[in-house]
């Protein structure tokens, strides 16, 4: 990859960086830390990753984190796995996601919007009210520190309510969406055995109601450790046998009590996809997502109480998680329950106009579908307060940005952004002070000593290797629930380079500090000993407007050959004739590479994903290798069954 210096498509202008809390931070912690006072960002990263005891400790005393015992030291033992951070410390992370209430008390810490398109605000008071009633309930049912609550919820203010009530009382959260079926949610719950079950009647999406009161049922018949379950009537149904009604969990007006925790507590569990066994169960701790959370929201997204936080998530996805981390910068969190494109293709950007959002956040796979379907946000909407549009889930295409800077304005901030489920944070991605290139992340996030390094763990510049991080993070899992002797926690990460945490993303640093994510490296392409990452193929290929969506696959064959075929779902009226079959070649030759040209294009019905959104590339691969779909993929972690089914034919005919 040439290491030239192309123009910015985006450069912050003198006042936005002299405004940018970022640069406030650097300036206090060159005075009180040693910090480097010139240099900007790069100096900065490299102090933080230099200095790691030292940096944490600014960003705790920067962020006024309240600690209610001291801790000894910043960093204890910090080998990976196992690393401990601020031992003898204790703390509770919904008090610190309350604390804007004594300041901004009338004001909304929520905005809660549905398909109506309603706004209706929740304010710091009475969120701060409902925590402190629901807590009180939890404990008078026997709650305790370390218990498991579990959530079967959509994107709504109950469910900010029952997590921070959660961590106050110390117990465990973890949710679930509920367009998940019950085998799904059955895979997750059962793992860490709740005690108190918050659930919806159903929900409403794409202009439907959608009845969930059968699946809550079987939940409950599946989940003996169950002591209680919560009816939020979503639907307005009456609550179920022995089930506590929401209103009457919080009504009343008491002060939240916060169970003061050590720092390494945990907090919530997340989970994996899951798409080829059980969900991996990610614990992550209260102290060290409070931490993680504060540097990455207030200082990476440059949030503070001016500003309105939209992300399109459910509560299925560790971006959820994040998105209510915004309450402890004292910003307002949105939360929009909902269908992405309902009514039109554009209704994201209503939203944010709507909510007067200032960040933004959304997928790439919902940018390049508004880019595809000739939705003009600026055109259509006011998005004057929106200073910056944030993508992950996948590398946004290089067309993704050129479209948000044409179409929504061209001096807007472009956050593409990437991390992961496993640390709840991103490994790199926004930097208010830098400049944008396009197809790039901005950098490596502050603290986070990322590395792309070759098999033998030699690092590279300029080339794709495999992304790693050499010193720990706080928002690393403090474990896997159910896995006693830590073995499947090291074999996740830990396995390919000791004690170094390999992500499993194939990635290329530029001599330019910007970052660039090829996608995973487990689905890698390798032909003739070039390897190249899906996601190329998927920005050079689905440009095409004939094509909606592709799936490539490189299969090893039992014969040592190589078979790489690309799926493409076409777009409605296109025809896959010689004419698109060699367009699509040339543009893979022209654009990558001829190695990379697959052998075969075929047509499906459909790409399959995960419940959360993300291209099936390791099952799909099993099937084409005749491991039978049974195996092959956990049925309960994917959207569409049957769309597999049309691999495994494939395969079958090929045998």
């Amino acid at each position: 990859m040439p290491t030239v210096n192309p123009q910015p498509l985006w450069q912050p202008d003198p006042e936005r960086i002299a405004q940018a809390q970022i640069t406030t931070f650097q300036s206090w912690a060159a005075h009180h830390h040693g910090a480097p006072a010139d240099g900007g960002y790069p100096a900065l990263h490299r102090w933080s990753v230099d200095h790691l005891d030292t940096f944490w400790e600014a960003v705790v005393q920067w962020f006024d984190v309240r600690f209610s015992t001291p801790y000894a030291r910043v960093l204890g033992d910090r080998a990976m796995p196992g690393a401990q951070w601020f031992p003898g410390a204790t703390l509770n992370y919904a008090e610190h996601a309350l604390r804007a209430t004594a300041t901004r008390a009338d004001e909304p810490a929520l905005l809660y919007v549905d398909e109506t398109h309603e706004l209706r605000p929740v304010t710091w008071t009475e969120l701060r009210r409902q925590v402190g009633s629901l807590a009180a309930e939890l404990r008078s049912l026997g709650v305790r520190p370390g218990d498991r609550v579990s959530g079967y919820l959509p994107n709504i203010p109950q469910a900010v309510v029952a997590l921070l009530a959660t961590a106050a009382v110390g117990a465990v959260w973890t949710s679930c969406a509920p367009d998940f079926g019950a085998r799904s949610v059955l895979d997750r719950f059962q793992q860490v055995e709740p005690v108190v079950l918050f659930t919806v009647d159903g929900y409403r999406y794409g202009g439907k109601e959608h009845d969930r009161r059968e699946t809550v049922a079987e939940l409950r018949r599946e989940l003996p450790t169950l002591r209680a379950v919560v009816h939020i009537p979503l639907l307005g149904t009456e609550p179920p046998e022995d089930a506590l009604n929401w209103s009457d969990l919080t009504s009343t007006d008491t002060e939240p009590v916060f169970e003061q925790v050590p720092f390494e507590h945990p907090l919530w569990v997340l989970y994996s996809s899951g798409t080829t066994g059980l969900p991996k169960a990610i614990v992550q701790s209260q102290g060290g997502i409070l931490v993680e959370h504060l540097k990455q929201l207030g200082l990476h997204c440059d949030l503070g109480p001016q500003d309105r936080f939209f992300w399109y998530t459910s509560t299925g996805w560790m971006m959820w998680n994040f998105l209510v981390s915004g309450l402890l910068t004292g910003t307002t969190v949105v939360l929009y329950d909902g269908s992405p494109g309902h009514p039109d293709t554009g209704a994201q950007w209503r939203i944010a106009e709507r909510t007067g959002a200032t960040l933004y956040g959304t997928s790439a796979a919902y940018v390049m579908a508004c880019r595809k379907a000739g939705v003009r946000p600026a055109r259509d909407h006011d998005l004057s307060q929106v200073r910056c549009v944030a993508t992950t889930g996948s590398p946004l295409p290089p067309d993704g940005f050129r479209w948000l800077h044409d179409e929504v304005r061209d001096d807007l901030w472009i956050a593409s952004v990437s991390g992961g489920t496993d640390v709840c944070s991103c490994f790199a991605g926004a930097v208010p002070t830098l400049p944008v290139h396009i197809g790039e992340l901005q950098a490596p996030c502050l603290a986070t000593d990322l590395h792309s390094w070759d098999p033998a763990g030699n690092p590279l510049i300029d080339e794709v290797g495999e992304l790693v991080v050499t010193s720990p993070m706080p928002s690393m899992p403090i474990r896997f629930w159910n896995d006693p002797d830590g073995s499947r926690y090291h074999d996740s990460y830990f396995d390919m380079y000791p004690g170094v945490w390999r992500h499993g993303d194939w990635i290329t640093l530029t001599s330019r500090g910007s970052v660039i994510i090829h996608g995973r490296s487990d689905s890698t392409l390798n032909r003739q000993g070039v390897r190249m990452g899906s996601a190329d193929i998927y920005e050079a290929v689905e440009r095409l407007p004939e094509i909606r969506e592709s799936l490539v696959i490189g299969v090893e064959q039992p014969d040592g050959g190589y078979w790489m075929p690309l799926f493409v779902h076409l777009a409605p009226g296109a025809v896959l004739d010689d004419t698109l079959l060699a367009r699509i070649k040339h543009t893979i030759r022209e654009q990558l590479s001829p190695r990379h040209v697959p052998d075969e294009v075929i047509e499906v019905p459909g790409i399959p994903h995960t419940l959360t959104g993300k291209r099936l590339e390791v099952p799909v691969k099993r099937l084409l290798q005749g491991t039978p779909l049974e195996k092959a993929v956990n049925p309960g972690s994917i959207d569409n069954l049957d769309l597999l089914r049309t691999y495994e034919e494939l395969a079958r005919t090929r045998r």
